[in-house]
């Protein structure tokens, strides 16, 4: 590491955002707010680190991301798992927003993660209308299962809810739909996408929102992203069972659906699901390999631009 080289951590909560500087080891508190940003982003442009890194907090990282950009500056957004785990490591185990900044900071210089392009406003908005769809789908879910057990008192109050449920689902399906015809390039990897049997709409608009890697890296790299990469767990001797682990889960759960479909009316995939059944491959080992093998042909759709190909 070179002497000049410095490193960001960003702890942001709804109030506050606490940034640390190693190996300085500056340390400031900003108010979460429109001149509290304008001040961060300018006293971390001050620095010129090397590395920004903070956590994605359901949204509240948006803000201060966007005010880093708007300085030219490029943060890396990170799994908070990830930040738990190297401060177990490192034997932190008590947590306040100034420590976990140091934490931050510290995870920066050691670990080095890759600066990867951010989304742009366009696909923030996708994936926040995604999200919202997934939620209102889980809240239906939710209410319906309630309604068979609830007493007549509370019958009316949950079927009302239930449909309000209900159109507003539709207008999120409706949102989401638009957003990706009126785009050109959303459209035409909307269209690739769903020429694969077993990918409908709702898996297409989730690979859009959540993946936007898909078609930029090779296949080892995608399916690491998604979690389908077999994990070893080897040590001396010992040969353990290869595993997944990680990754964006939203992402896995429509591609088990999809999987689902495809390996029933998919020949591609029914086939090479047969196989592994054949060969005495559990359901859900054989289900998973199914999961990865459609998305490295997905990727592969579309970083050469072409459609579903049974031949």
């Amino acid at each position: 590491m070179k002497s000049s080289e410095l490193f960001v951590g960003i702890d942001v909560s709804k109030e506050t955002l606490d940034v640390a500087i190693r190996p300085r080891g500056e340390g400031r508190s900003f108010t979460h707010n429109e001149e509290g940003l304008s001040q961060m982003a300018e006293w971390i442009q001050a620095a010129s680190p090397q590395l920004i890194v903070l956590e994605a907090t359901g949204g509240l990282e948006v803000e201060p991301i966007r005010a880093l950009i708007s300085r030219g500056l490029l943060p890396v957004r990170m799994n908070p798992r990830q930040i738990r785990d190297f401060a177990k490591a490192t034997g932190t185990l008590a947590k306040t927003d100034k420590i976990d900044a140091q934490i931050i900071a510290r995870f920066a210089e050691a670990v080095r993660p890759e600066v990867r392009p951010l989304p742009t406003p366009e696909a923030q908005e996708l994936e926040a209308l995604n999200t919202r769809r997934r939620q209102l789908v889980e809240m239906l879910t939710a209410e319906k299962n309630r309604l068979g057990m609830a007493p007549p008192a509370i019958r009316k109050e949950i079927q009302a809810h239930i449909l309000w449920l209900e159109k507003n689902l539709e207008k999120a399906n409706k949102a989401l739909s638009d957003r990706i015809q009126a785009n050109p390039i959303w459209r035409a990897k909307d269209e690739i996408l769903r020429s694969a049997v077993g990918v409908g709409p709702k898996t297409s608009t989730t690979l859009l929102s959540d993946l936007p890697e898909l078609g930029t890296v090779n296949g080892k790299k995608i399916s690491a992203l998604v979690g389908l990469a077999p994990l070893n767990r080897d040590s001396g001797k010992f040969r353990g069972r290869r595993m997944i682990w990680g990754g964006r889960a939203v992402v896995r759960s429509a591609l088990y659906m999809s999987a689902l479909a495809a390996k029933r009316f998919n020949p591609v995939i029914r086939n090479f699901y047969e196989r592994l059944r054949a060969a005495g491959k559990p359901f859900k080992v054989a289900m998973t390999a199914c999961m990865r093998k459609l998305l490295i042909i997905l990727n592969t759709m579309l970083k050469n631009r072409t459609p579903w190909q049974t031949a």
